[in-house]
């Protein structure tokens, strides 16, 4: 069965440039629940800081594929500005374009694999990677969001969410950072390198992109070893 592990990056909407209906639609709970003006600019701040969590609100700047027993991939990254020609590093081929160029880049990329995985995608990759599709007028070309409990013999395209598998659906405490579980493992984080992902709207700003595509080719690294040892000492072939 072929795999495809990958991860997105995001970045919100400029919150300034928003029309008043919409500010007030995200804002309108804070007025009521802040004790002091102090705490209701601190809770706008938080709004604008979270825009990029929600695809209504918020942009795909990155894409990061790799195939984990190939070690072979490819990041599809934004870089507003810039002409950067095609290049390939350690296996991996950096191509930048549009938000609609890297999702079609991403949905041509899927095509070709059966099962896919991530780490917290379920909650968060793939519903924004459709979302943003159907902005762009973009059908998927697999449905990875199918199914949550995995099944090795679901003839359907498989998702293998890493959280759910590692914390076994909710039985586990603690629903632990990708960093934390690669620490726990032995395996390097992306985080090491001293970027986070609440770095990416900061770093988008700065025209850092390859920055921003670096880290995300990381990520995707980092989940691939997990992926591995979920494989080969967690996973049961009749799950």
């Amino acid at each position: 069965m072929s795999s495809l592990v990958f991860d997105i990056e995001t970045v919100g909407e400029d919150y300034n440039k928003m029309d008043k209906t919409t500010k007030e639609a995200l804002t309108y709970w804070i007025e009521r629940e802040s004790m002091s003006e102090t705490e209701y600019k601190k809770n706008v701040d938080r709004v604008k800081e979270r825009l990029g969590l929600s695809p209504f609100t918020g942009k795909i700047v990155s894409v990061a594929v790799l195939n984990p027993d190939s070690g072979k991939g490819a990041v599809f990254f934004q870089a507003p500005g810039k002409t950067l020609s095609k290049t390939q590093k350690n296996g991996i081929e950096y191509v930048s374009g549009t938000e609609k160029q890297i999702l079609e880049n991403f949905w041509k990329t899927a095509e070709k694999y059966d099962e896919f995985v991530t780490y917290n995608g379920k909650s968060f990759d793939v519903p924004y990677l459709i979302i943003r599709s159907a902005v762009h007028e973009i059908k998927p070309t697999k449905n990875i969001m199918s199914n949550r409990y995995y099944r090795s013999q679901d003839p359907k395209a498989k998702h293998v969410d890493l959280l759910d598998q590692l914390t076994f659906y909710g039985a586990v405490y603690s629903r632990a950072k990708l960093h934390v579980v690669c620490r726990a493992f032995g395996i390097e984080s992306p985080k090491n390198q001293g970027v986070d992902g609440a770095d990416v709207a900061r770093l988008f700003q700065k025209g850092f992109f390859q920055k921003i595509a670096d880290y995300n080719v990381g990520d995707v690294k980092s989940t691939a070893k997990v992926y591995k040892i979920w494989r080969k000492y967690i996973k049961f072939e009749y799950d």
